[in-house]
C-alpha cells in the first residue's frame, strides 16, 4: 500500500482560472441560442474572483440576491459581502462593480422553465462555486421584491445528475421523519429540463441571526439523522455496508489509489471484521458551510451524499474532518487529529468500544477517499482531490497499526 505523495502538474490549476471559465460554459448551460431577448449579470465581486452573477438591471434584486445567498464564514468575508451590498443599494455599484455579462438567449430558457415550473415570476442569481467534479449550477430564486422564493439546482453530467436525483430523494425521505433538533428544505419540483435534472427546494431562511453552536446539540441533530431512516447491528463483515464498500472499490481497483484504498479495506475486514458495528443515515457532507445553527433549529442543506446503512458517527467524523482540514497546519494533520479525536466524536453514538472506535474512523476515511476517487475530484482540480498527498498516507500507517 504505496500511496501517491504528488499532483500531477497538469492537474495543479489555479482555482480563480477554473471559475472564470465555469462562468462561460454555465451560461452557456443556462442560456442556449440566440435571441432577440437580453439577459444582463453583475459578476461578483469581478470576473477574475468570480463567486456569483446578480442581475445587473435592478440594484435592489442585486443587492438582495448578494445579501440573501448565504452567510460568510469570516468576519473578513462578511465585511466584503457588506460593502458589495452596500454599493448595490446606493448606486456606487457602477464604479466598483464594473464586470458584466449580456446575453441574448432563445426562449428556451431556464428561467422560462423555472417560471412555468412554480407559477412564479422570478429572477435568477447563479452561485459559481469551486473546481469539483460534483459542481453543479445552483440558482437562487427571486421575486421581484427581493424575496428569495427557492434554491434550484440542476444535473447537467451523468454524476451531478445522479447526484441532483438522489438529493430529491434524500429530502423527501428525510423531510417524512420527525426530525426536532434540525430542519431541511422541502422539495418544490423535480423534473427535466432538456437533457438536465432539476431540483427546486424551498429556501432555508440562512439570512436569520446565528446563535453558537454547541457540540452537544450538533450531536444530537447528527443522531436524528442517523436513526431516521431506522438502524441496524452486527458484524462489519456481515454487513451490507461492507458488501457494498467492496463493490465500490473494486470499481475503483484499476486506478493506483483506488488500489490503496481497497487493500486498506481487506486489511481491516481480516483483522477487525467481526466487530460490532451499528449502521445508520449519514447526510454525506455534513460540514460548517452546509448548515446553520439559529436559535430555534439547526438548518441543513446540501444532502445529495445522504446515504443509509453505514456505520453510525460518520457525520461527527466528517464535520470534525472539515473543520480541522481549515485550522490545521495541513490536511494529513487533519486526517491524524481526527483519528485520535474519534473516541469523543462518536461517543454520543454509542460507539465506545475501542476496536469499534478505530474501525469506524478508518472506514469513514475510506468511504470519503473512494468517493474522491470515483468522482475524479482529482481530475476536476479540486484541491484535495490527490488523496496520496494528504489523506492515503495516514490511512495506511493507521491501518497497519490496526
Amino acid at each position: 500500500m504505496s500511496p501517491l505523495k504528488t499532483a500531477p502538474a497538469a492537474l495543479q490549476v489555479d482555482d480563480e482560472q477554473l471559475r472564470a471559465q465555469y462562468i462561460q460554459e454555465v451560461l452557456g448551460l443556462l442560456y442556449p441560442g440566440s435571441g432577440a431577448g437580453s439577459v444582463e449579470y453583475l459578476v461578483i465581486p469581478n470576473a477574475r474572483k468570480p463567486r456569483l452573477l446578480v442581475p445587473a438591471d435592478d440594484r435592489r434584486l442585486a443587492a438582495a440576491a448578494v445579501r440573501r445567498y448565504a452567510e460568510p464564514q469570516s468576519r473578513l468575508a462578511k465585511l466584503k459581502r457588506d460593502a458589495v451590498v452596500a454599493a448595490l443599494r446606493t448606486g456606487m455599484s457602477g464604479l466598483l462593480l464594473r464586470d458584466r455579462l449580456r446575453l441574448r438567449p432563445s426562449a428556451d430558457t431556464i428561467d422560462t422553465y423555472l417560471r412555468d415550473a412554480l407559477g412564479e415570476q422570478l429572477r435568477l442569481s447563479v452561485h459559481i462555486g469551486p473546481a469539483r467534479a460534483n459542481r453543479k449550477p445552483v440558482l437562487q430564486l427571486l421575486a421581484a421584491d427581493g424575496r428569495t422564493l427557492a434554491f434550484a439546482k440542476l444535473g447537467t453530467s451523468a454524476l451531478t445528475r445522479t447526484l441532483v436525483r438522489a438529493e430529491g430523494h434524500a429530502l423527501t425521505a428525510v423531510g417524512t421523519a420527525p426530525l426536532t433538533a434540525l430542519r431541511v428544505p422541502e422539495v418544490l419540483h423535480a423534473g427535466r429540463w432538456g437533457e438536465h435534472e432539476v431540483l427546486v427546494q424551498s429556501a432555508l431562511p440562512v439570512w436569520q441571526p446565528r446563535v453558537p453552536l454547541t457540540a452537544p446539540r450538533l450531536a444530537a441533530a447528527m443522531r436524528e439523522v442517523a436513526v431516521c431512516c431506522g438502524t441496524s447491528h452486527g458484524t462489519l463483515d456481515g454487513s451490507g455496508y461492507w458488501t457494498r464498500l467492496r463493490a465500490r472499490l473494486e470499481a475503483v481497483a484499476g486506478n493506483p489509489e483506488g488500489a490503496v484504498l481497497r487493500a486498506a479495506a481487506e486489511r481491516i475486514a481480516a483483522t477487525a471484521g467481526g466487530t460490532d458495528l451499528t449502521f445508520g443515515s449519514w447526510h454525506g457532507d455534513w460540514s460548517p458551510w452546509n448548515m446553520a445553527s439559529l436559535a430555534d433549529t439547526i438548518l441543513v442543506w446540501d444532502w445529495e451524499r445522504f446515504t443509509p446503512g453505514v456505520p453510525t458517527g460518520f457525520d461527527a467524523l466528517h464535520h470534525a474532518l472539515q473543520v480541522g482540514i481549515s485550522r490545521a497546519p495541513s490536511a494529513g494533520q487533519a486526517v491524524n487529529d481526527l483519528i485520535g479525536a474519534a473516541p469523543e466524536l462518536l461517543l454520543p453514538f454509542g460507539v465506545v468500544h475501542r476496536q469499534a472506535v478505530e474501525v469506524t474512523a478508518l472506514l469513514y476515511l475510506i468511504d470519503l477517499a473512494t468517493r474522491y476517487v470515483t468522482d475524479r475530484q482529482a481530475e476536476a482540480g479540486a484541491r484535495l482531490g490527490v488523496l496520496g498527498s494528504w489523506l492515503l498516507p495516514v490511512l495506511v500507517a493507521r491501518v497497519e497499526a490496526l
